[in-house]
């Protein structure tokens, strides 16, 4: 008659234990699920801060510091896009030094259109006030509107193609 009331506690344990691998593993998956979704947040935001610097790098010279200017283009660029500027480099610091050409970008809007494992697709929405130091020539405002690809490169998103659109 000892084992009758033994039983029902060794159930009672048994279903208390089923319980708890099954919180236990409930918990579990739900914190995965939110790290994968926090991890896609993530890199949402550092696609879209990366468009929208490099619209703003390419947007942002000034005669005196063209050196700079384009190193951060370049920094914020890879493949096609990198090769385009590379190739363009010396005609954009001449005019830009020959004309004291100062221009300051301002990011307006970036939308995300796609992204995966590695690249993504962006449309970046900036304008920049253009001046050329002892010209009369009055202060110009421009509009631009690209469709940015981009590459995740160790880790950072780099700019791999920009393509002005209407």
């Amino acid at each position: 008659m000892t084992d009758v009331p033994a039983r029902p506690a060794r159930v009672l344990v048994a279903v208390l234990t089923v319980l708890a691998v099954l919180l236990v593993g409930a918990g579990v998956w739900l914190g995965a699920q939110a790290r994968d979704e926090q991890a896609r947040a993530d890199d949402r935001r550092a696609v879209l801060d990366a468009a929208g610097t490099h619209a703003v790098n390419l947007l942002s010279l000034n005669y005196k510091t063209i050196d700079t200017d384009v190193r951060r283009i370049l920094a914020t660029s890879t493949g096609g896009a990198r090769d385009e500027y590379e190739s363009n480099l010396q005609r954009l610091k001449s005019t830009t030094v020959a004309n004291k050409v100062t221009q300051n970008g301002v990011l307006r809007a970036t939308g995300l259109v796609s992204l995966s494992e590695g690249s993504a697709r962006v449309l970046v929405v900036a304008d920049v006030d253009i001046r050329w130091e002892g010209s009369r020539t009055p202060p110009q405002d421009r509009f631009y509107r690209w469709s940015m690809e981009l590459t995740k490169v160790g880790g950072v998103w780099l700019v791999s193609k920009a393509v002005q659109v209407p």
